[in-house]
């Protein structure tokens, strides 16, 4: 990879933006295209917890990509607010999971990977999260979990972008195919003509595998919906996070409180539902009985880019020379993006990885 070429990425949510950002200083010029505008799609609408909901329920492959992450997003939020004015508002909070069926394995699975995850007393949760609702019994919590203010971290790596001078990002700018001479992929067809690249990095979420159907490959990458829902509380409202039968709270700074999600499997229909709004309120109002007098100010849906065991695509697409992945990340793009974007620099410049890149490669897998 020489330091004169230019690289196409193809979508603009976190993932896209965030190879983009650290393409940039290495490259000679990096295109960004987003068939909207970016980051308004999976990027916007998750909750944006610094982990996986379900650590220990992951592969080997997820942990590792999630562990690297989780360290290294205080310094990406302070150097993009640095940079920017744009805070991300990495917020460490904590996370406490209620009465799981499957606590010994996330006991066991602390112990194993050195994290700081333990059972606690029931009523210290309550001490601690005085608006926890009665119905519980049992408790285990994480201390360092943050969450990070998504729409704003996607705002502030634009503007990151934007003031440099070898970036160009394209909106409203629809990839439909792929420019090639034969076994190399050398641009893509977009709404107004075709992009040039040297290498074309494929970073589309939910869209990633129906763009690959263009070459003949089958990519498992599917849109899953899920809905989420929004209050507006005191900015001490909520202390930390909770999560209880597959829902969760999730306290922004300035007292947002956001309830989330549901899993739907509906294509690529985001419409917000009833039946959803009523469930995600039940929820609410289960973990935490005092917004049953608060007002919902938001109810939105995005689409996940769901794969198997949620194992991303990351490197080289075989027999397609010029093309890369950078996509799938299912339920975890937040949590994984900066370890998955460092790790496909690595790759893509031929230096060494920060982590394994064997179980994320698209060879064997597409």
């Amino acid at each position: 990879m020489t330091m004169q070429q230019q690289v196409v990425i193809v979508g603009g949510g976190v993932i896209g933006l965030l190879t983009a950002f650290n393409l940039a200083s290495e490259v000679h010029s990096v295109v960004l295209l987003d068939r909207s505008n970016v980051g308004q799609e999976s990027s916007w609408a998750g909750g944006g917890i610094v982990s996986p909901l379900y650590p220990w329920r992951y592969s080997p492959a997820v942990t590792a990509l999630a562990h690297w992450s989780q360290d290294f997003y205080p310094q990406l939020g302070e150097r993009l607010f640095a940079a920017t004015g744009v805070d991300p508002e990495v917020h460490t909070t904590g996370l406490y999971w209620l009465d799981l069926d499957d606590e010994a394995e996330a006991l066991a699975w602390a112990q194993r990977e050195n994290r700081p995850l333990r059972a606690v007393d029931i009523s210290a949760a309550h001490d601690a999260v005085p608006v926890l609702g009665p119905g519980f019994s049992r408790a285990i919590y994480m201390a360092n979990v943050a969450n990070v203010r998504n729409p704003r971290l996607v705002k502030s790596l634009k503007a990151a972008l934007l003031a440099l001078p070898n970036v160009t990002i394209h909106e409203q700018c629809e990839v439909s195919g792929f420019v090639r001479e034969g076994d190399k992929v050398v641009g893509v067809q977009t709404s107004t003509g075709v992009v040039h690249g040297d290498q074309v990095v494929l970073t589309a979420g939910a869209w990633s595998g129906d763009l690959l159907k263009s070459l003949g490959l089958e990519l498992p990458v599917e849109p899953v919906k899920g809905q989420m829902i929004l209050y507006k509380c005191a900015a001490d409202f909520l202390p930390s996070m909770v999560l209880a039968k597959g829902r969760y709270a999730i306290p922004r700074r300035d007292g947002h409180i956001l309830i989330g999600s549901t899993l739907e499997h509906e294509g690529y229909d985001k419409a917000p539902t009833a039946s959803a709004l009523e469930s995600l309120k039940a929820s609410a109002v289960e973990l935490i009985p005092a917004l049953a007098d608060a007002e919902v100010v938001g109810h939105w849906a995005g689409l996940r880019p769901g794969s198997p065991e949620g194992i991303p695509y990351i490197g080289r697409v075989p027999g397609f020379d010029g093309l890369w992945l950078n996509c799938g990340h299912y339920r975890n793009g937040l949590v994984l993006a900066p370890a998955s974007c460092q790790l496909f620099v690595e790759m893509m410049l031929g230096r060494p990885p920060i982590i394994d890149p064997a179980p994320y490669a698209p060879s064997g897998r597409i």
